[in-house]
């Protein structure tokens, strides 16, 4: 169940990242295939001309780090859908109420 849960939220970050993030890096593409030359933007002074290259790497590690976070999530989904680990659990390591050993170790009783 965790690992199910965790690749729920891994996903989920995954696409909120490339969502609220994703349109910047989009711009390097379209300006060198359009234009030929990239600008970088600022608030408080006019645009700087600058090497493509470097756009598109920064895109490119972006991309990147989006991918490994979906292949991150969708791994942990599978192992958590397909694992029976959390049913393997020697009998001397569960605790809880449906544990026996515990319970005549302890000595107590309802």
């Amino acid at each position: 169940m965790r690992f199910i849960l965790i690749g729920i939220g891994l996903t989920f970050v995954g696409f909120l990242v490339l969502g609220v993030m994703g349109g910047q890096y989009q711009a390097a593409t379209f300006e060198e295939n359009e234009f030929g030359t990239c600008y970088e933007y600022f608030e408080d002074k006019p645009p700087q001309e600058i090497n493509c290259s470097f756009k598109i790497m920064d895109q490119t590690v972006f991309f990147a780090l989006v991918i490994g976070l979906l292949a991150a999530g969708m791994i942990a989904l599978v192992k958590g859908v397909r694992g029976d680990w959390d049913s393997k659990v020697k009998p001397e390591d569960i605790v809880g109420p449906g544990n026996s050993q515990n319970e005549d170790s302890e000595g107590k009783q309802d």
